[in-house]
């Protein structure tokens, strides 16, 4: 096996997930826990952090520190009204840092500390790093890294920060449809297809118009919602479970986050039982003020809770087939993915849509998006086929004119990498600078629009206004990495920036420190993974063990006495794992085990 390996994350809003390319096909990695995805969860102690299983293991009782769904505010403002909405709701804390960039503010080993979204997901891609490795058995440094596909340049350029945190060379900021239509392209016969990739998550929405004809993968179109998914929907059942609470006990329970984050997770537990049920209970003893909760919640009830939200997408679907130029009739296969793909209702809005056209749940929801992520990161580092991908940019691009409207360079959907050219003269006699301001976005007014940077020409030729001419180039790579630069074609004057966005990330000094700081505590990193999974197996093991006893004892194979003192073992040990599991360490867990297990060798 080649050491050189190259692998491909699915970094999601709920959970990642880890494929490389081997044996001739891609691999789906299992974590520490034998599962195939990951939680993009981080929790902080007193002693340790912890990243995936490890931290939702604990979330009940550490909740206001244990931080998820950062992909929903990675390259975002604080003032973002999404992010002032996603506030409210989450338990744990987001401050105001520097040139208004969202902060997660935390206990960590004894100190209030403040992380970025960029270093929050940067713990979450060094987790899927080191299982990549492990499985491996070899150092890992390239990766394809997928985004929504309509994430802006902010959001773009801060997962790459988030890459160099954690320690990986991100070889291609890839869409996320893209990926789900290289894998779906991969295993269909080799003629043209023109297929819609609809990709609802946890915390994004994706819709895509692909034509595939192998090996080349050309996206047409794209549209989405980066602050639209399964979490929106829990949300809605959230705000309906509480409203009810507070109105059976004439109380506000909203202000304890304790509550909420149990009443979330069952929320989140109700909606995916409505995938397959058409009804539902959340139940739980002594949610507030030790009163209980009781809700029966219908399919039908859930549907009407999102109805706005799943209309949301299908209006999103229709413009995106209008930018491709298609009409529904000519497009071959429907594809979803994206674990909200799931939802009846979504599903028949969908087939509806298309005209009763049956939908492709062939694909793992769950997992198309990193098997070509692995797939794309394979050709990228010449382990398989030729893969031509053409992908295209979510937002147009363009200048600040002086009445403030903006004037697109690049429009919304160009193809990828592409080059525009412009030129543009004096406003006034004589001048010999000129300033110029990048957005991005669709509206009119550049005030409505993502202010991406400014640059400046000097050594323009003295003339009239409307003499000289400047030519503007909008260059945009592969990777949707966008350089302007501006040239007097007289004096031959040159000036050009690579759009680094400072007020939107983390400078190019703060990432190199972040990487420091990340070295430096992989050692503790390890230990830590170490204590996790000594006590999952525990867990495991008392979890099988009161299995084994009680069964045997209701088919009478045990004598009840027996029976009784073997529960009263097992008991005691998870009630000192309830107790321990955050202060006790390695050895403890393995003697605990080993009690349970008296015959059998620590490994």
């Amino acid at each position: 096996m080649g050491m050189n390996k190259a692998i491909g994350i699915d970094l999601g809003t709920t959970y990642s997930c880890v494929g490389v390319w081997q044996h001739d096909r891609v691999e789906i990695i299992v974590n520490d826990q034998g599962n195939r995805t990951t939680p993009s969860m981080v929790a902080f102690t007193s002693d340790d952090k912890l990243v995936g299983d490890a931290a939702l293991f604990q979330i009940s009782s550490n909740y206001h520190n244990t931080v998820f769904d950062v992909k929903r505010i990675i390259g975002r403002r604080f003032s973002d009204p999404s992010v002032e909405a996603d506030r409210k709701i989450w338990p744990f804390t987001i401050v105001s840092g520097n040139d208004d960039k969202p902060m997660i503010e935390v206990d960590y080993r004894g100190q209030k500390k403040l992380f970025s979204a960029e270093e929050i997901s940067s713990m979450v891609l060094a987790k899927m790093k080191k299982i990549a490795e492990d499985y491996l058995m070899c150092d890992v440094k390239d990766a394809v890294i997928t985004v929504p596909a309509y994430f802006n340049d902010a959001q773009k350029r801060a997962t790459r920060d988030a890459c160099k945190i954690a320690g990986l060379n991100a070889m291609r900021i890839m869409s996320e449809p893209t990926a789900a239509a290289i894998s779906y392209g991969s295993m269909r016969e080799k003629k043209i297809k023109d297929i819609m990739i609809f990709d609802l998550g946890g915390g994004t929405f994706d819709v895509s118009v692909v034509r595939i004809h192998r090996p080349k993968i050309e996206v047409k179109a794209v549209g989405g919602d980066t602050h639209l998914g399964g979490e929106d929907f829990n949300n809605r059942l959230l705000d309906y479970c509480v409203g009810l609470f507070n109105k059976k006990y004439k109380m506000d329970m909203s202000s304890s986050g304790r509550a909420l984050r149990r009443l979330g997770a069952e929320c989140e537990r109700a909606k995916r039982n409505l995938s397959y049920a058409v009804e539902t209970v959340i139940e739980i003893d002594c949610l507030y003020q030790r009163n209980d909760l009781y809700v029966k919640i219908s399919r039908a009830k859930f549907e009407e809770l999102n109805a706005d939200l799943f209309g949301k997408t299908i209006e999103i679907l229709k413009q995106c087939l209008k930018d491709a130029n298609m009409s529904k009739a000519e497009v071959s296969d429907i594809v979803l993915i994206g674990g909200s793909s799931r939802i009846p209702k979504l599903q028949e809005l969908v087939a509806d849509f298309f005209d009763g056209k049956e939908l492709c749940k062939s694909m793992n929801p769950d997992e198309a998006v990193a098997h070509g992520a692995a797939l794309q990161a394979a050709v990228l580092n010449k382990e398989a086929v030729d893969l031509v991908v053409v992908e295209v940019i979510p937002l147009s691009l363009g200048l600040a004119s002086l009445n403030g409207i903006m004037e697109v360079i690049v429009p919304r959907n160009t193809c990828i990498p592409t080059c525009k050219e412009l030129s543009v003269t004096t406003t006034l006699d004589n001048d010999t600078v000129l300033d110029f301001d990048v957005y991005e976005g669709e509206r009119l007014l550049t005030l409505h629009n993502n202010f991406l940077g400014t640059f400046r020409l000097k050594g323009i030729e003295p003339a009239p206004s409307g003499v000289p001419i400047i030519r503007i180039l909008f260059l945009v790579d592969a990777d949707g990495v966008l350089t302007v630069s501006a040239q007097d074609r007289k004096t031959k004057s040159r000036s050009q920036i690579i759009i680094s966005n400072e007020h939107e990330r983390a400078s190019k000094e703060k990432v190199e420190q972040l990487v420091a700081l990340a070295q430096k505590f992989r050692f503790q990193d390890e230990i830590q993974e170490r204590k996790h999974r000594a006590q999952f197996k525990l867990q495991c093991c008392i979890h099988n063990m009161k299995t084994r006893v009680t069964e045997a004892m209701r088919k009478g194979a045990m004598r009840k006495t027996v029976g009784e003192y073997l529960l009263e073992n097992v008991n005691s040990s998870q009630k000192w794992l309830d107790h321990s599991y955050l202060s006790a360490d390695v050895h403890q867990f393995n003697s605990k085990w080993k009690k349970q297990n008296p015959n059998a060798t620590i490994l």
